[in-house]
This record gives structure tokens, sequence and C-alpha cells, in this order.
């Protein structure tokens, strides 16, 4: 066991907060480690540390740089394979409940209150010899180009993912991101083809991100839109560049982008209510967005931000793992494909379990 995983022993042991992360194709864990068991919250968007934003409210917690210990190790991907078993997720109880939902959605869209909605849910799966320490392994084997993480706060509790999508990265005034929307299941073929409902909809997700831009950024960029594979799924990618127009847009941007109509819909208020009133459970941090706030841990270079949103993940609570899973619903949307999806989507997390 290494210094960093000993680290982490000693913190659950403390019940002292941490987190535990690899940036997609990096060969390198960061760990930082609160010094106290306080829940710290921003203020305004210049504090230095680890963000781990809900889906909904104001408040959002973070680790604090300033109170905390970095510890960054070298990792050779390969020496943490860990052999996998898969096991079925369809329970009729839960695909009928979720195909209900994805109705109801789409008779929303029918009366015109939204064009896109995303609905999630949320799969219990016993745990079965969990170890933390193995499962943070496996995504980095299985995930090499996702954000890995595991974090641990004890007011909050314990999260693992492995996200594909960027939420935002800055780098002084240079700002990336991007709109990632689509899902199909990874074949043996070369060839990927989308279909209207997923170019509909990731094309939604391009305009939400741009235009709550537009008037804060110069020299906006946008890439045409290409396939990308994250896991066993292929999503449909467009990358976004620009150039701040000044540093204290940068919590204007957040606000206007969080949620992302990747997680919530358009327009975002009206799908964020819907949500909220049909979706009949607390999604807490899942589709909230995490990561570097102000800082590169790995080198210590402040005014870097480095966000991701929180798909794909996991919460642990004691003997379960509370799986969360959503798709975009648009009018072409056919509920027993989209519960299909829930499924696709869940076997990220179960690879590792």
């Amino acid at each position: 066991m290494t210094d960093l995983f000993i680290k982490v022993k000693v913190q659950q042991q403390q019940q002292l907060p941490f987190v535990l992360y690899c940036k997609p194709n990096s060969d390198r864990i960061v760990g930082l480690f609160q010094q106290n068991d306080r829940l710290y919250f921003l203020e305004n968007f210049n504090e230095i540390g680890f963000v781990f934003a809900p889906f909904d409210g104001d408040s959002i917690p973070y680790i604090p740089q300033k109170y905390s210990d970095v510890l960054v190790e070298k990792v050779t991907i390969s020496d943490f394979y860990v052999e996998t078993i898969i096991t079925d997720s369809t329970d009729e109880q839960v695909k009928n409940t979720f195909e209900r939902l994805v109705q109801k959605g789409l008779e929303a869209i029918d009366n015109n209150q939204f064009q896109k909605v995303v609905l999630s849910r949320k799969e219990l799966v016993d745990l079965i010899d969990y170890d933390l320490d193995t499962v943070f392994k496996k995504l980095i084997y299985n995930y090499p180009t996702a954000f890995n993480y595991c974090f641990y706060h004890p007011k909050i509790g314990i999260w693992l993912g492995a996200t594909p999508e960027q939420f935002l990265k800055l780098n002084q005034k240079s700002l990336q991101t991007v709109a990632l929307a689509g899902t199909q299941v990874a074949s043996n073929s070369d060839k990927i083809y989308w279909n209207e409902k997923e170019k509909v909809e990731q094309q939604l997700v391009t305009d939400f991100i741009t235009s709550g831009l537009v008037g804060k950024v110069n020299k906006l960029v946008v890439s045409s839109p290409y396939s990308v594979k994250a896991g066993n799924l292929w999503h449909i990618k467009t990358d976004i560049t620009a150039t701040l127009k000044s540093e204290k847009v940068i919590a204007e941007i957040m606000i206007a982008m969080h949620p992302t109509a990747a997680v919530c819909g358009l327009p975002k208020e009206t799908a964020k209510a819907f949500i909220l009133e049909n979706e009949e459970y607390d999604r807490e941090y899942y589709s909230g967005f995490l990561g570097e706030l102000n800082i590169d841990f790995a080198t210590f270079r402040t005014q870097q931000t480095d966000l991701f949103v929180n798909l794909r993940c996991m919460k642990i609570v004691g003997k379960s793992a509370e799986l969360f899973v959503g798709c975009g619903i648009t009018k072409d949307s056919i509920p027993a494909d989209e519960y299909n999806e829930t499924v696709n989507k869940s076997m990220t997390m179960r690879r590792v379990l």
C-alpha cells in the first residue's frame, strides 16, 4: 500500500474529509486531505481548493487548500487491473416506473413546457467485499480517459465516479468547455451512426452553452460535432473555447452554465422545476460539478480551474451503492430505449463493484 492510500485509511478512521482524483489521460493521482471535519462553502468562487457542487442549491461545499495536506503519486495504469464481473440490472418495476416518468416528460414537451429534459433514476447495488482502494484503482484502470474521483466528507458521505464530461477549464483568461450528448453502446464496428434524436439533443446542449457565454467572452470558437468513446459508450462531443472578457465574469459563467442542458434541459429553469417535482428522489451531488478551483494541485500553479460534471457516479451507503443514471428526453424519445440507455450507463459503475 502506497503513502497515498495509507493516508486515505487514516482519514477514514479519523472521519476527516479527503478527495482522491486522477484527471483524464493522466498518470498522477492527487490526494487532498483536510485537517479538520468542518464543512466549508464557497462565497465568491475566488477560493482555492476542490469543489463538490450539488445539482440543486446555492451552497457549494469545497475542501480548502489552506486547511489540507496534498499528496501526489505517479501511477502505472496497467498495474491497476482487477478482474471484473458484471451482473444484470434489469428490474421490471424500476423499468416501468422510469418509462412512465419519460412518458410524462414527453407529454410536457408536446405541451411546449420545454424542448428537452434530462430524467434520471437511482439504482441500488449490494456491496460484496467492498474495498475503496480496489474500487478506485478499478476506475483508473477501466476509464483512463475519464475524470476519476473518490470524495469523502463525514457530513456528505462517500462518492465515487468516472465522468467523461468537462464542465469548465480555465487557464487565466483562456476558457475551454464541451457539449456532450447522445449515447450508444460501443460495438466492434469502426463506423458510428447517429440518428436525428441524438443530433438534435447534442445541438441543444451546444446552443445552451454558447448562449450562456455570449457577452462574457471574446473569440468564441465552436468545433464540429464528433464521436468520442467513454468506457463502453459512444457520445457526440463539441469542443468550445473562448477568452474571458474579465476574470470577474467567472462566477456569472458558472451560474449561467450550471446545471448544463446535458444534465437538466432547455429552458433550464422550466426543465429543472419538472425534474425536482417528478423524479421523486434527491439527486444530491449527481449532475452537479466537481474539481480543482483556482489551482492545479499537481503543479501548484494558481489561476487554473479544472471542473467536471458529476456523471457516472455513485454514493456508498452502508453495505450498498447508490448508482445515479439519466438520459436526455426530446420529442423523438422512446421510453423503452431511454430506460435501456440508463442500464448501459449504470454498467460504468457496476464494472468496478
